[in-house]
């Protein structure tokens, strides 16, 4: 199994899936009308979400999305959670990044998955 096999992103809105492995919110603050019971979370690691002044300028803009990408890498470097979230992809074999944000594509988890499997 490579490490693309290994990490997986979906919204923390979808219905948990039992191949989703080990369930890991990457967003800094808890998302909108998501109760903790239904994001069946085994781990929410607040830190490795981007920061609030990149975020805004972000502003899920997916025309920023490149640009964000690269600052949010810089912002990741020794980060702790940005460390355990990699042990937690060693560790476990399969995880999936949750993320709260309604674009599917353009956000945090994908960067965070494009990271850990290249």
């Amino acid at each position: 199994m490579t490490t693309r096999d290994q990490v997986h992103v979906r919204s923390v809105r979808d219905e948990p899936a039992s191949g989703d492995g080990h369930r890991v919110l990457v967003d800094r603050v808890w998302p909108r009308g998501v109760s903790k019971e239904d994001a069946a979370l085994d781990d929410w690691l607040k830190e490795v979400g981007p920061s609030t002044e990149l975020r805004q300028w972000f502003g899920h803009d997916p025309e920023k999305f490149d640009e964000f990408a690269r600052r949010y890498e810089k912002e990741l470097a020794g980060n702790e959670d940005w460390q355990t979230l990699q042990d937690l992809v060693a560790e476990h074999g399969r995880v999936t990044l949750l993320f709260g944000a309604s674009d599917k594509e353009n956000n945090q988890a994908v960067v965070l998955r494009d990271l850990l499997t290249r």
